[in-house]
């Protein structure tokens, strides 16, 4: 049985510790967070005991890690839980900075740990299953992947803030998906993006409405869609169109009932937001995590991974502030 301790009491923590806790080969000894009350409180409901950073990296106890933390503290975490001997599972992104990110990989790979990155929806249950098929050559050559990631809402202005952008907090999910189902890595960006929903979010320096094209050496091309408000619900869907058919994966409703009458045909919305969309995904990662530290095998997505995904996010900024392709 691997023991945890983790780093974050909000809402992605809370949604990882309770998954930690319900794992038949986990437990969570271990919370720490700036927040006092959320701390106790979190860890009162998963039976663990609040401590500071530095008896959690002391304590040989201590199997793994779970950094939920501000993306302001990932980096320092991971370093310091790598040189306590931990396995580390981390929230994106590593950092904001690509040569912060480098000297933290550096670190890690010097150690000699598994570190695995929170790239929740490459386990959702049927993105995974259309990136099963195309594994299998049901549609031959990949020639196009379409990602459609809207949020129902924007976030608050004092997160805006400190996220880094909507390319490197929103679209960096969609990233990841687009390099995973891919299968080439994309070395051509460009983005486009617009404020529509909140003006609040232009006067921080931020956009709210972005396309993204990638490109690959061999010509394959992932196009993303985002904007920060859905008024419908949270619109999670993919398309990938190969040389032999095509493969799509649609939102996932609240209940799959609909409702005829004479004025036409109902169903309901999609999801509201991620928390319940990927509940199914976050518990599989984790569980894909455990399995990996017991085997000794390299968790996947990895370091490297978020270290990509960050780079196709640099990229797509400097592509929207010079107006044209940038390469990667």
């Amino acid at each position: 049985m691997l023991t945890f301790a983790q780093f974050g009491a909000g809402r992605i923590g809370r949604i990882h510790a309770a998954n930690i806790a319900a794992h038949p080969r986990a437990r969570l000894a271990r919370l720490v967070d700036v927040q006092d009350d959320a701390a106790r409180a979190l860890a009162e409901s998963v039976g663990a005991v609040v401590c500071d950073a530095s008896s959690v990296f002391a304590d040989p106890a201590i199997d793994a890690v779970v950094i939920g933390s501000p993306t302001d503290t990932h980096a320092d975490l991971i370093e310091e839980a790598a040189r306590s001997g931990k396995a580390i599972f981390c929230e994106k992104p590593i950092d904001l900075s690509e040569a912060r990110v480098n000297a933290c990989l550096a670190t890690v790979a010097k150690a000699g740990v598994p570190l695995m990155l929170g790239f929740n929806r490459r386990f959702d249950p049927n993105f995974a299953e259309l990136r099963r098929r195309i594994d299998e050559g049901r549609i031959g050559k990949v020639e196009q992947v379409i990602v459609i990631s809207r949020d129902p809402g924007p976030p608050p202005a004092g997160y805006i803030r400190s996220s880094g952008g909507m390319f490197r907090d929103m679209t960096i999910h969609d990233f990841d998906m687009a390099r995973w189902l891919l299968g080439e890595e994309p070395t051509l960006v460009h983005a486009v993006g617009s404020v529509l929903v909140d003006p609040e979010i232009g006067r921080l320096g931020d956009i709210d409405t972005a396309t993204v094209v990638l490109t690959t050496p061999s010509g394959r091309q992932a196009v993303i869609s985002n904007t920060r408000r859905a008024v419908y619900g949270y619109d999670q869907r993919i398309e990938v169109h190969g040389s032999g058919g095509m493969l799509q994966a649609a939102n996932v409703p609240i209940s799959t009932v609909s409702e005829a009458g004479a004025g036409g045909i109902t169903g309901d919305k999609p999801m509201p937001f991620f928390l319940e969309r990927y509940a199914a995904a976050y518990q599989a990662e984790i569980d894909a995590f455990i399995a990996a530290v017991e085997a000794g095998t390299p968790p996947n997505p990895g370091g490297e991974d978020g270290r990509r995904a960050l780079m196709l996010a640099d990229a797509a900024i400097a592509s929207l502030k010079q107006g044209q392709p940038v390469a990667v």
